[in-house]
């Protein structure tokens, strides 16, 4: 009987935000690109959370956008709410968080998918690898439909052997009651890839005509908003906005858990998986935070046309009767209808350590993968792994080399660079304190960093890539004017500095050193720079960023210097490190079990002492004198 054979560039396996990235970022640049989901309607689907971006999460869907990613773009046209969170903090931890018409995302992404030529949208499920050689043919869906390709992507998120839990009730299912990927993980087994089983959960959906708001403090979006996209045009996103809810826990909801965690599957022992430490079930977080008497929980809308809540922070694997009880508990919810159970959900994923930094397989060439496939959490995390994945098959199709962002120049970089790395034995979510170059790896900078890659990649228009050195033009010079405008003590600028309590001036000062000033700005002092250029919102921002934390930006960007220095110093692929004497035993087997690209990457794993770095730094030494 006769198969159905058909040819691509790039196949591209999981629908998710990171397959939906990867396909999007191979289509762009010309390559025939098919995307296999298990259901077209789970396209970009949001299972947990129904909000993108957050602390440093913000970062990432900046840096997404920047590079030519669509995320920013999606939920600019689909959210119901938007705040920059952090904003009494300094400029590197301010993020921006919208909250989404779940449903409207969805679609959205979809209409973009299937309106994008070299991309085709195939709901079918890929159920085996073709390898020859320990190259990637292509892949075998579960009907033995055969699609060859030069490369693949997978994508997977949490459908391989996924099964959900709460209380005794297991329903071997993807999230939201969706078909499981039951077959992939036996063929990647059969290809020597390792796996993991890790653990996520999500909490209980709520009827909004149930809820008492009066109980609750009620959570605005910010007055005006922010984009995500750098594209999107700031006055088209100021909206009328949907407001979520504040409400906690309380020691009886606390006693209530305490008193059925044997029924628990996360405590009994059913569940096998790891869970995410950052993001812990209510239960875990009652147990491992005894000392305190309360948690925030937040009631957050799912979309404009569903009743749906969403109880962020109330994620458990309970028993139904459980659950509830301890929901009917919290101010607010005493007589609250759950419309969906909360559940735990367990999933199969790899150890990312089999990873370049490319994102492509060591032991396959041509295989690479993102996403909650390679041992993370989080939509935005998945897009940006998806993003770099997509961009790196189609380049290796292309003879290219890869993109690789390393952690001074992007969140992305220190997200991928940790999962490939670092050992990992549980889902890795970002955060800013993960970057040591925050203060120069800023949300509001991202286009400055990343568009002219983004450029060169061909993901970004020749348009937005000449108004983005525009941009840096016009900051370059608005710095160079203001540390010559000589401000002198004349009455209207004392005047201005007694209104905003900054000490009056007893001399000249330049407009540089006022706005460095903490209770000043750029902005605020406009009053008293007659010669001042009308400049765009953003380039004002930058201005004023980089006076205010000047010392602070070369001091990192000195320690950059240093970093780049050892990155630059590259070491052999698919080499032995017992052949060089003088290294630990546990450095030679985790430097052979890794291979790190560079010296930089080398020093940051684990077991990988500065003693075994100056080892390796004298033998490069050695290696460049024998070929002088």
């Amino acid at each position: 009987m006769a198969k159905l054979r058909e040819n691509y560039d790039i196949c591209v396996v999981g629908a998710g935000h990171a397959g939906c990235e990867a396909a999007l970022a191979c289509a762009r640049l010309g390559l025939e690109t098919i995307l296999f989901t298990i259901s077209i309607e789970s396209v970009a689907m949001m299972p947990c959370n129904p909000n993108i971006g957050g602390s440093s999460k913000g970062h990432l869907v900046r840096e997404i956008d920047a590079l030519g990613g669509e995320m920013g773009v999606n939920i600019d046209h689909t959210f119901i709410q938007s705040k920059m969170l952090n904003k009494s903090k300094g400029p590197a931890v301010h993020s921006l968080r919208a909250q989404a018409d779940k449903v409207e995302y969805t679609m959205r992404m979809r209409e973009v998918l299937q309106n994008t030529d070299h991309l085709i949208l195939r709901q079918a499920e890929v159920s085996e690898l073709i390898v020859e050689n320990h190259e990637i043919r292509g892949v075998r869906t579960f009907s033995g439909a055969e699609y060859y390709s030069q490369a693949v992507v997978l994508c997977t998120g949490t459908y391989l052997k996924a099964r959900c839990l709460y209380g005794d009730v297991i329903n071997y299912t993807g999230p939201n009651g969706l078909q499981a990927a039951n077959h992939l993980t036996d063929s990647l087994i059969e290809n020597g890839v390792e796996m993991y089983r890790y653990k996520t959960g999500t909490p209980a959906r709520i009827d909004r005509r149930s809820i008492d708001f009066s109980r609750m403090q009620e959570q605005f979006g910010d007055e005006r908003v922010v984009p995500f996209s750098f594209m999107t045009d700031p006055d088209s996103v100021q909206i009328d906005q949907a407001s979520c809810w504040l409400t906690y826990t309380n020691e009886k909801t606390h006693d209530i858990i305490r008193a059925n965690l044997d029924r628990s599957p996360l405590f009994s022992g059913t569940i096998e998986g790891t869970g995410p430490r950052y993001c812990p079930s209510i239960e875990d977080k009652v147990v491992k935070f005894s000392d305190k008497d309360r948690h925030q929980l937040f009631i957050e809308p799912e979309g404009n046309h569903t009743s749906e809540m969403y109880i962020s922070g109330m994620s458990s694997s309970l028993p139904e009767d459980v659950q509830y009880d301890m929901i009917h508990t919290v101010p607010g919810l005493e007589h609250a209808v759950v419309v969906r159970n909360a559940y735990a959900i367990e999933y199969d994923c790899i150890n990312p350590q089999q990873l370049y930094p490319s994102l492509e397989f060591k032991a396959i060439s041509g295989l690479f993968s993102g996403g909650q496939f390679n041992g993370s959490s989080g939509y935005e995390e998945a897009a940006a792994q998806g993003l770099i994945a997509g961009i790196n098959a189609a380049r290796k199709v292309q003879g290219k080399e890869p993109l690789i962002l390393d952690r001074s120049e992007a969140y992305i970089g220190v997200l991928i660079d940790d999962l490939v790395t670092k050992e990992n034995h549980e889902p890795y979510r970002m955060m800013t304190s993960r970057a040591e170059y925050r203060l120069l790896l800023r949300q509001d900078n991202a286009d400055l960093r990343l568009t002219k890659k983004g450029y060169e990649i061909g993901l970004i228009s020749k348009e937005r890539y000449d108004s983005v050195v525009k941009k840096e033009q016009l900051i370059r010079e608005e710095l160079k004017r203001v540390s010559k405008i000589n401000i002198g003590a004349t009455q209207n600028v004392q005047e201005l500095l007694e209104l905003y309590g900054s000490q009056t001036l007893s001399s000249g000062i330049t407009l540089s050193e006022l706005i460095r000033r903490p209770e000043l700005n750029y902005d605020l002092l406009a009053p008293i720079d007659p010669e001042r250029p009308d400049l765009p919102a953003d380039v004002r921002e930058q201005v004023n960023i980089n006076i205010k934390y000047d010392g602070y930006i070369r001091r990192q960007e000195k320690q950059v210097k240093e970093f780049k220095r050892l990155e630059n110093k590259m070491l052999p692929q698919k080499f032995d490190y017992k052949e060089i004497s003088g290294l630990r035993l546990e450095a030679q087997q985790k430097l052979t079990q890794i291979q790190p690209v560079s010296i930089g990457q080398a020093s940051r794993i684990s077991g990988v002492s500065p003693a075994d770095i100056s080892v390796l730094l004298v033998y490069l030494e050695q290696m460049r004198r024998k070929k002088v």
